[in-house]
């Protein structure tokens, strides 16, 4: 019986153990399921995160061209992290000293943390300072070899964007923030592009979580990033904001300005300037002096640092492409060639312009801005005289769904897609709000919305046989190699005129230029296509009005043209944003403000962009300028023959002027130089040895508002020529001089003198409420 129970009890206890194990194993089982298997990966990843550290290690970034494939915009360049590495230090207190002293003094850090700091045993990687200069890292580098300091001092590379030319461009460049990643313009838009991957610096943690010395390191070298080339013309863009500067300080403008000038065939932008501008090696300084003014003017405190950050906002922000504007009457060249599309009217259709009407919604008559009416004319006259009713007329006809699908084929319903940040939208009435007062008053450019770059972009399909293009800046992606990764798309988003009505309205705003009412844009010797506009801002007006019942209308001055008229290959638009009327002459009309500006720009640039001069009868005949011959080495003699063989006159200043000397006496100067322009029987002043500074020396005289008659005497009386641009008609005045009133110049200097009339085409509306 005994024996039979003690059995009972083993059998059962042989069974609680096998249980107990089953349960044991099952559980361990589980858990290591559990651990290896469902959270394995998220525990390897936490051994090797305490095992190892990570550092990354800068890409350099891509280098940005311009259009020449020469000129560097931005690049990178190297520069250094100053890193401690203190494990190798921490021992040696002299040696402690002796590094946060020589550091601090390089460095222009505090000697006593940088001392604490060098003490962390276990630590081998402390960055102390960042973007240091090669020139800093030389005397580092020196201060170490110096005191035979081996371990304990890195110097890491890494790289800091600069911008050689400075302000040029800097709404298309935009900027990179401190940790080189872009911020604004370019920098932002192709940042993937630009950036390239970063490395890895992989360093080994021992078991107490200290880092382990260098020699246990493992880099993964980064991969720099591309490389753009623009279409950008570094030439065209400074000479676009050396003359939009001008025209600001010239005409007292309040509210910026833009000038962008595109290939009409590509899309391609050769030069987009705006202002305010910066300098994005410096972006965080406000350059522009209202701005600055507006910042000062406010008291320290938070509402000082909420004025600078929009200050800073304005001047960072491209005009071009995110602002909008009312186009004013340079629209018409669109509504046009909507009519003459559709063969609702050809350029010798007739309309009778009485003046104005009155409609129904309006609070006032809808005038043209000559009141007393331009009678009964045709298209071609209408246009050229830029004559507000004849295009609300167009507008009838059109009606508003094909006036608002036209608008659409033009590009203005939508962005143009330009490969720039921050690009705005159009604010438009929609066909089912376009009423007629709506439809008349879009049909001459006012009471509606756009941005400049999609003015242009419309533009270029009036100009280039009716094709509207993709507006861009970038003309290719490059590897380091010079490999293209991606070029620009250059094909033609659709066809919106023919080319037969492209022909018909080039061919009248070429007449409007020679003779109508946008002669501001005239450039001698060379055949111009040109729109004025002066958009009256009313919107603002009325916001005005509210805080000041006697409030003024302030005014967009703009023009836009293209050139040459035979074969359009260059759009411009200029606009200048709130003339001071009250300050510059009474000038706000785009004919007189903007139009100069467009004239001297083509002017310099048409020759740099190989278009030919072409002048007709009238041109060679009466204002051809010539060139004046390179006399400096000859003889008076010799030089007084050359100057009579290319029909100048001379003037002789120092040894010489006795007829006898002319063998002996040769010329060390001239003015103008060599292969200068002078005008047509015009003057070279030759200057040999013994001439008296002082006595050839003269001031310039303050041209402006002068007509063709007195420029021209003031000039004789003062020993100094002129050269004439732009239209030349009694009615027009000096708009630019050349060369700034009050500057000092030797006799004989040539000034250009730009000459433009102040019409104004434009009117505003006011919708009854």
């Amino acid at each position: 019986m005994a024996k039979g129970t003690a059995e009972k009890i083993r059998k059962k206890a042989i069974g609680l153990m096998c249980g107990l194990l089953i349960v044991g194993f099952g559980a361990a089982a589980m858990s290591l399921v559990h651990w290896q298997i469902i959270n394995g990966e998220e525990l390897s990843a936490k051994a090797m995160e305490q095992s190892l550290r990570s550092t990354g290690l800068p890409a350099m970034r891509g280098t940005i061209y311009d259009a020449t494939g020469t000129k560097v915009l931005a690049q990178s360049a190297s520069v250094w992290t100053v890193v401690l590495e203190p494990h190798y230090l921490a021992e040696d207190d002299n040696l402690r000293r002796k590094v946060a002293n020589g550091l601090s003094e390089i460095l222009g850090l505090d000697a006593a943390e940088l001392y604490e700091r060098t003490g962390e045993v276990g630590s081998y990687y402390d960055v102390i300072a960042r973007k240091v200069e090669t020139e800093v890292r030389d005397r580092i580098t020196q201060f170490m070899n110096d005191n035979k300091i081996g371990n304990g001092i890195r110097l890491i590379a890494d790289y800091k964007r600069y911008y050689p030319y400075g302000t040029v461009a800097s709404n298309i460049l935009g900027f990179t923030g401190d940790d080189s990643q872009g911020l604004e313009g370019l920098e932002l838009y192709y940042e993937e592009e630009l950036s390239g991957s970063a490395g890895r610096l992989i360093a080994a943690k021992n078991a107490f979580g200290t880092d382990m010395p260098f020699e246990y390191e493992q880099i993964v070298e980064a991969e720099n990033g591309y490389n753009l080339v623009l279409t950008i013309d570094e030439t065209v863009q400074s000479v676009l904001e050396k003359y939009l500067k001008e025209g600001i300080e010239k005409f007292w403008i309040k509210n910026g300005a833009v000038a962008v000038m595109m290939d009409v065939d590509t899309g391609g932008i050769l030069g987009l300037a705006t202002y305010p501008y910066y300098d994005p090696n410096d972006p965080f300084t406000i350059l522009d002096q209202n701005l600055l003014e507006q910042v000062e003017s406010v008291p320290e405190g938070d509402e000082r640092i909420e004025v600078k950050r929009e200050a800073m906002s304005v001047q960072w922000r491209n005009k071009a492409v995110s602002d909008l504007y009312y186009p004013g009457s340079v629209y018409k060249m669109c509504v046009g060639s909507m009519g003459i599309e559709e063969g609702l009217i050809t350029e010798d259709s007739q309309y009778t312009c009485t003046g104005g009407e009155k409609l129904q919604g309006v609070k006032d008559p809808i005038h043209c801005w000559n009141h007393d009416g331009h009678g009964t004319t045709t298209f071609r006259e209408g246009l050229c005289n830029s004559c507000n009713p004849w295009f609300m007329h167009i507008g009838r006809e059109l009606g508003p769904d094909l006036f608002c699908r036209y608008r659409e084929a033009f590009g203005l319903a939508d962005k143009t897609g330009i490969d720039l940040p921050g690009e705005g939208r159009s604010i438009l009435h929609s066909v089912d709000n376009m009423g007629e007062v709506e439809l008349v008053v879009e049909a001459f450019g006012q009471n509606f919305s756009i941005t400049p770059i999609q003015m242009i972009t419309a533009s270029a399909a009036v100009a280039n046989g009716g094709y509207l293009v993709r507006p861009h800046v970038v003309d290719r992606i490059v590897d380091e190699d010079g490999n293209i990764v991606k070029s620009a798309d250059c094909s033609y988003r659709r066809q919106v005129i023919s080319e037969d009505t492209s022909a018909t309205i080039c061919d009248i705003l070429r007449q409007n230029v020679a003779s109508g009412t946008a002669r501001g844009g005239y450039v001698s010797g060379y055949r111009i296509c040109g729109k004025t506009g002066t958009s009256e801002k009313v919107d603002k007006h009325n916001e005005d009005l509210l805080e000041d019942p006697n409030a003024k209308m302030t005014y967009i001055a703009s023009y836009c043209g293209f050139a040459p008229a035979e074969d359009p290959r260059y759009a411009l638009l200029v606009f200048f944003d709130e003339p001071d009327a009250s300050s510059n002459g009474g000038y706000t009309a785009g004919n007189a403000i903007a139009g100069p500006i467009f004239s001297a720009i083509m002017q310099e640039l048409l020759p740099y962009l190989g278009v030919e001069v072409m002048y007709d009868e009238d041109e060679y005949n009466e204002h051809r300028d010539t060139a004046a011959p390179n006399v400096v080495g000859m003889t008076i003699r010799e030089a007084v023959a050359a100057i009579r063989e290319a029909g100048l006159e001379y003037d002789i200043e120092g040894n010489g002027d006795d007829e006898e000397g002319w063998d002996e006496y040769k010329i060390t100067e001239q003015i103008p130089e060599g292969g200068a322009t002078v005008p047509q029987e015009g003057k070279v002043v030759m200057f040999t040895t013994g001439y008296n500074v002082n006595e050839v020396m003269v001031e310039v005289p303050d041209f402006f508002q002068m007509d063709l008659i007195n420029a021209s005497y003031e000039a004789h009386i003062n020993d100094l020529q002129i050269t004439v641009n732009g239209n030349r008609d009694g009615d027009t005045r000096v708009m630019m001089q050349g060369i700034p009133a009050g500057e000092k110049v030797k006799k004989g200097t040539v000034i250009t003198l730009t000459f433009a009339s102040n019409l104004s085409t434009d009117t505003s509306v006011t919708i009854a409420e």
